[in-house]
């Protein structure tokens, strides 16, 4: 990749060459931008609509196209976009994209009320693929998508071999505990772990949804299977995230799953 790839983008932190990450206001919602100087694919767009606005500002007057968007999973803060960003296709796991389709009423009204009519018609509008088309991808970039059911339905992590950089999506956070989705899906999590894993071996960088960037993508594989595990055998852990806003609710909706 050429020295275009690390030019500065307004709102956008670089984590590695070409990799730039926007955090919101709202839960510390990451998005994840990849460019080469050019073009640029958007993963996770988010959250509130003043920075979706800023978001599409930043890159056109950085002069990036983007060529598309990819979201890693169906939930409605990692299903958004924006008219400024261009009518462009914008990908998922088939699985991701099914529940975008089918679960649309709920998403939506997990936006709340106030959210603006043409943002809220443009969410969800993914395509299910299994691997990342050509003309989706800037140059220089090589990216993997890692499915798994860890967080929620056909979740997905992208990784970045060439950069080695791990987009986690909804998991390895400095700030979120490990959250599973009932009624069943604990031991799809504990999987998740171990695929992911394969990945934070190598990485040098890890990008949650919700949280910080870091260089410790094992030692968070590492955190959120000793968590979950205490909790599992009964016990009280001992997590800095346990801190957090929300994340005692998460505990005690992990401890009500565990028995089953």
């Amino acid at each position: 990749m050429g020295s275009g790839g690390s030019a500065a983008v307004t709102g956008f932190v670089p984590v590695a060459d070409g990799v730039h990450v926007a955090t919101s206001r709202q839960m510390s919602t990451t998005s994840t931008l990849l460019h080469d100087g050019r073009d640029a694919l958007l993963v996770d767009p988010a959250w509130m609509p003043d920075e979706l606005a800023a978001m599409a500002g930043s890159l056109e007057r950085a002069g990036l196209r983007v060529i598309a968007g990819f979201s890693t999973h169906a939930h409605h803060d990692h299903l958004l976009w924006h008219p400024g960003l261009g009518d462009v296709p914008r990908y998922a796991s088939p699985r991701t994209a099914e529940l975008a389709r089918t679960e649309r009423g709920d998403l939506v009204e997990s936006l709340g009320a106030g959210f603006p009519a043409s943002l809220t018609e443009l969410m969800g509008r993914v395509q299910g693929v299994e691997a990342l088309p050509a003309a989706a991808i800037p140059s220089g970039f090589h990216p993997e998508v890692v499915v798994h059911d860890g967080h929620a339905p056909g979740h997905t992590a992208v990784w970045l071999p060439d950069q080695r950089v791990l987009i986690a999506g909804d998991m390895l956070s400095d700030e979120e505990l490990p959250l599973p989705f009932w009624p069943d899906d604990l031991p799809a999590y504990l999987h998740a772990l171990d695929v992911l894993a394969e990945h934070a071996r190598t990485a040098e960088v890890v990008i949650p949804g919700h949280g910080r960037p870091g260089t410790d993508a094992l030692a968070r594989v590492d955190a959120d299977r000793r968590f979950l595990e205490t909790v599992a055998r009964g016990g009280d852990p001992d997590d800095p995230r346990l801190a957090n806003p929300g994340m005692p609710e998460v505990l005690e909706h992990l401890r009500q799953l565990m028995p089953r």
